[in-house]
């Protein structure tokens, strides 16, 4: 199994001027597998298409994905083009992932769908987006997108573009299994994982579907000191099933090594590790990645 580890920015972040390039750099120099941008339209996060582009542009090799971003409200056939265009110009660096949206009056407001409509609106929109991005042209005809013989060029350079989905409710593992290339939840533990993908290899089998063994993957939210009180009431918040939501988040690099190969350990091949605290200055985002770059990679295969 390949093992990959990736660096995440949360929906908190406000690497969303200059200091972003500076740490785009150093993720490219030291040898981070990939880049994961979050969306929040009421957060300080940057735009993830824009920053995708962006990081893509000065860098050769460091992938980039979403973690994740809100598809219901977009328009799946220009998001088709834009991501197939900087797929074509990125020479097939996209990993491209997707979600429902946040359970947030203001941000589903802003997206302008419905809660109830949401998820209907996810699959129908996932559908299109393969459409467009196949050799032939597409016909669709479903509750909320109609077109007929559509082509939409140019088509990605990778001859087919992986979907990752999120989430481990059972209606989101289902999907999944009927719908996604690769499996990327957040806030989990690795028996969640373990849990979590016998639940859709038997939503694969049902649907006459596989999914590669290395594309599960795990976004790991780890904190180099305590963490902050609020934060973990928003972690309780998130996963009100846990007796103690700190077992989310490894303390010090020793936990979150130990962490990883617990997943690992499960099948998890792929990583997005990511800072509850970020830190400060571009300065210091640069100090913490050069710690971090030798231990943590050192698990990559």
């Amino acid at each position: 199994m390949k093992v990959r580890i990736g660096f995440g920015f949360g929906v908190r972040t406000k690497l969303n001027d200059d200091g972003f390039a500076t740490v785009v750099d150093a993720l490219e120099r030291l040898r981070f597998d990939s880049l994961w941008l979050s969306e929040r339209i009421g957060g300080e996060a940057p735009d993830p298409l824009v920053a995708m582009a962006f990081a893509a542009g000065r860098t050769t090799k460091l992938k980039f994905g979403m973690s994740v971003m809100v598809l219901p409200g977009r328009n799946p056939v220009v998001l088709a083009k834009e991501l197939a265009t900087l797929d074509r110009m990125s020479q097939g660096r996209l990993l491209p992932a997707f979600g429902l949206g946040a359970v947030d009056p203001h941000e589903q407001q802003a997206f302008g769908v419905e809660r109830t409509e949401r998820a209907k609106r996810f699959d129908e929109a996932i559908r299109v987006l393969r459409g467009c991005w196949a050799d032939q042209p597409f016909t669709h005809h479903g509750t909320h997108f109609h077109y007929d013989d559509l082509v939409v060029l140019p088509k990605p350079r990778q001859h087919h573009v992986d979907i990752w989905l999120g989430g481990i409710a059972p209606s989101e593992l289902r999907r999944v299994g009927r719908l996604a290339d690769g499996w990327l939840p957040s806030f989990v533990t690795p028996d969640d994982a373990a849990r979590g993908r016998e639940a859709i290899e038997a939503a694969l089998a049902e649907y006459g579907r596989t999914i590669d063994d290395d594309h599960y993957g795990a976004l790991i939210p780890y904190a180099t000191g305590p963490v902050p009180e609020r934060l973990l009431q928003g972690l309780a918040a998130r996963r009100p099933d846990l007796d103690d939501p700190s077992v989310l988040v490894p303390q010090g690099w020793d936990a979150l090594m130990a962490t990883i190969d617990r997943f690992v350990a499960v099948g998890t091949t792929k990583f997005v590790i990511l800072p509850l605290t970020e830190p400060g200055s571009p300065d210091e985002w640069v100090t913490h990645l050069e710690e971090a770059a030798p231990i943590v990679l050192a698990r990559q295969t």
